[in-house]
């Protein structure tokens, strides 16, 4: 797929693609000649003979195109083709003396101001690529199956890594500017952006793209990746299709949302399903699916409209499941109250180290509220609410992957009773090539949820909890 089908999906964004471009470019000019603003004034502009000829062929594009740009009779892939052409007829009068790897290279760089995100975009079309991290106009960092690189690519200011910033919120309505300055966004492609300016961030503005497959994760993807099992899904798919309660948990970059989406995947075809995000990522193939978002203020600070509000709302929808994205504050009182009025098999995130510790964020975040309700009180809450815990780790090595399946089993006393139904056998140790060479195994305990299970008609193959003397780590918590 070419790129340019990525990155507009109306004309209207063509428009201000390009009209942000033309913007790059008269910020730089006027960063040269010191009569940008102070902010701007302050930007890195580099006397680099490369980046004098991309401005110049720059303002060259823009006047030989002129609302050729903005023709909607033109598909993107013609658009792009079209540009490129041009481009490369402008660099090849150019005078400076370039090889020919270097002018293909200008040509798609100016391209990609044009029509694209800059230096980052050879980036977002790197299937390799599962974050982007760009700290100032200098530094470019990305993650490749898990571990960090620094690039050489960079931005020719901060001022043109501001317009790039500005370019990708406006497609989602938000903004980022003194008043507002940090946004959380998103990419046409569903990709989670993250943006910071200053005087918020020291040393420059800092873009932060989380990257999300074109082709979503199924459950033989992670199964090939090592995340988890294939008995880990089969009782996943049965607790899913028994309409339990599930918490996905995990510490940042453990993979919770793309194992949320393969969670909801198991969701039956003829249900239907409220999503519940601040920015929408959950990738659903059912029909039956109702996308739901929360909203910023706006710039005189009115207009926002939190989780918790869309959470409340969501209950006046008939929905047969509601999927929160994550759960950070006050909407964990609500959602909770949700699952224990009918809403069975509901679906969330929580950011957890362990999944006792995700018990313990959770009665933190209902006190949150602002109600002021006993410890047991909110307890009792969770216990009855919540079904199964199932939380990720990542590992040194870079992998992401299941390590504990676990049961809320009721309260015992004042302490909500936790039990591992799989857990990760961490005796294995490590092998040559860094990675861990355990896996996710049956406890040998049989969940109180088996039976509920059969009472609904969902079975599981014989032995899925293995035997008694598997392992130990299957123990009440």
């Amino acid at each position: 797929m070419r790129l340019g089908e990525k990155l507009r999906t109306t004309d209207v964004d063509r428009s201000n693609q390009t009209r942000a471009a033309e913007s790059d470019l008269a910020s730089v000019h006027l960063a040269k000649r010191g009569t940008v603003s102070e902010s701007a004034s302050a930007s890195k502009v580099t006397t680099d003979p490369l980046v004098e000829l991309k401005l110049r062929a720059q303002e060259a594009l823009f006047g030989r195109l002129g609302a050729r740009l903005y023709d909607s009779s033109l598909s993107d892939e013609q658009l792009r083709d079209t540009v490129l052409e041009e481009l490369a007829a402008i660099v090849r009068q150019e005078p400076t003396p370039l090889t020919s790897v270097e002018r293909a290279q200008v040509v798609t760089d100016l391209a990609d101001d044009v029509l694209g995100y800059g230096p980052m975009q050879r980036f977002l079309a790197d299937h390799d690529v599962t974050e982007i991290m760009v700290n100032g106009c200098e530094d470019i960092y990305v993650e490749r199956r898990g571990r960090l690189h620094r690039t050489t690519a960079r931005f020719v200011s901060e001022a043109h890594l501001r317009r790039v910033i500005d370019r990708i919120v406006s497609q989602v309505g938000r903004r980022v500017d003194e008043s507002s300055p940090m946004v959380d966004a998103r990419l046409p492609d569903g990709s989670r952006v993250n943006a910071i300016i200053p005087p918020l961030s020291v040393d420059g503005p800092v873009l932060t793209v989380r990257k999300f497959a074109h082709d979503p994760y199924h459950a033989d993807d992670l199964i090939g990746m090592g995340t988890f099992t294939h008995e880990t899904v089969e009782l996943l798919r049965a607790c899913v299709r028994g309409r339990l309660n599930a918490l996905v948990t995990g510490g940042t970059g453990t993979g919770k949302t793309t194992l949320l989406n393969v969670l909801s995947a198991f969701i039956p075809d003829d249900e239907r399903i409220v999503t519940i995000e601040d920015s929408v990522e959950l990738q659903m193939n059912q029909h039956h699916v109702v996308r739901l978002e929360s909203r910023p203020a706006n710039v005189e600070g009115r207009g926002a409209v939190a989780i918790r509000d869309l959470v409340r709302n969501a209950l006046r929808m008939r929905p047969d499941r509601i999927i929160v994205g994550e759960v950070r504050g006050g909407e964990a009182l609500d959602m909770l109250q949700a699952m224990n009025t009918g809403h069975d098999g509901s679906l969330s995130t929580v950011h957890a180290n362990t999944p006792r510790d995700a018990i313990a964020r959770l009665e933190t975040m209902v006190l949150m509220a602002g109600m002021d309700l006993p410890d047991r009180a909110v307890r009792e809450q969770i216990a009855s609410a919540l079904d199964v815990i199932v939380h990720l780790s990542r590992f040194r090595d870079g992998s992401r992957r299941v390590t504990h399946v676990t049961e809320v089993v009721g309260m015992e006393g004042a302490v909500v009773t936790l039990q591992d139904v799989f857990a990760f056998d961490y005796t294995a140790g490590i092998g040559d090539d860094g990675r861990h060479r355990g896996s996710l195994g049956p406890t040998g305990i049989r969940p109180a949820f088996a039976d509920r299970l059969a009472d609904l008609g969902v079975t599981l193959a014989a032995g899925t909890f293995g035997t008694p003397d598997i392992l130990t780590a299957g123990r009440r918590r």
